[in-house]
């Protein structure tokens, strides 16, 4: 199944599938996502797959926000490392530019970063490379069943 079939599986639970907006141009990073959609590319919610204690971790931060290695030590007690690209899709279920914290493996850890909390609105992907949706933050927490807030990342707002 496709990986954006399989984000709209799981937004049929909520009714809220049709809200997936699907682009005629790439929206696989940041910047090409915030022209695609034509908003600012600090409200593109990113989502980065990192390697945890027990598997791997996602962790949704603004389009202006870079992982603060000091930071993630504190939270996760371990230096932070990127999955490799060609394990993403075969461990998260998605592929690298699609990535999003929906219609994932159950046993994936989702965070949500402090830098997304400036934003009524965000902007993550679908699954694939050319798609998103506009969820506020609260919808964003039970959409992706977040574990939690946390601050593990620099460089955004009034931080930059």
């Amino acid at each position: 199944m496709l990986s954006i079939e399989l984000v709209r599986k799981a937004f049929a639970r909520w009714g809220i599938e049709g809200r997936i907006q699907e682009f005629p141009v790439s929206s696989a990073t940041v910047e090409l996502a915030a022209a695609a959609l034509g908003c600012e590319a600090a409200r593109i919610a990113k989502t980065l797959s990192l390697e945890g204690d027990e598997g791997c971790i996602l962790i949704v931060a603004a389009g202006d926000a870079r992982l603060d290695n000091t930071r993630y030590k504190q939270v996760f007690h371990r230096k932070a490392r990127m999955l490799p690209a060609e394990e993403v899709a075969l461990r998260v279920g998605h592929a690298v530019g699609g990535v999003c914290p929906f219609g994932i493996p159950e046993n994936i850890p989702v965070y949500l970063d402090e830098s997304l909390r400036r934003f009524d609105t965000v902007f993550p992907a679908c699954g694939s490379a050319n798609s998103a949706i506009e969820l506020t933050l609260a919808e964003l927490e039970q959409y992706s069943g977040c574990t939690g807030w946390i601050d593990v990342c620099k460089g955004w707002g009034e931080r930059a």
